[in-house]
């Protein structure tokens, strides 16, 4: 082909011309059902994408309270051990003392 033929059937399509022929016409509901999908298509995979950084998101929010969580239970273990539990009494001044004689469960 020719550089001005190439020009020619540029100008053609791009010009507009293609519009008023009877192909663009007897294909016309093809072409819009086509775009129509295309553009679904694209909103589909735009919000998929966006629904999966949301899931991230959380997932990560998720692991950082759990890892919180097990921080916070492993103070309160160490805080709520006998040892400790006297050593802060003592330390706080609290006259309490543990008794000597063991629990007893009433039963009705």
């Amino acid at each position: 082909m020719k550089a001005k033929d190439i020009k020619k059937k540029i100008m053609y399509i791009l010009g507009g011309t293609v519009l008023t022929e009877d192909f663009f016409w007897k294909n016309a509901r093809f072409f819009i059902t086509v775009f129509i999908i295309i553009v679904l298509y694209i909103s589909n995979r735009y919000s998929c994408i966006e629904k999966m950084a949301t899931i991230e998101r959380l997932q990560r929010e998720l692991k950082d309270a759990k890892y919180e969580s097990l921080t916070i239970s492993a103070k309160l273990m160490g805080v709520s051990r006998e040892a400790k539990v006297e050593e802060l009494v003592q330390k706080n001044g609290v006259d309490i003392s543990l008794t000597e004689e063991p629990t007893y469960k009433i039963k009705k």
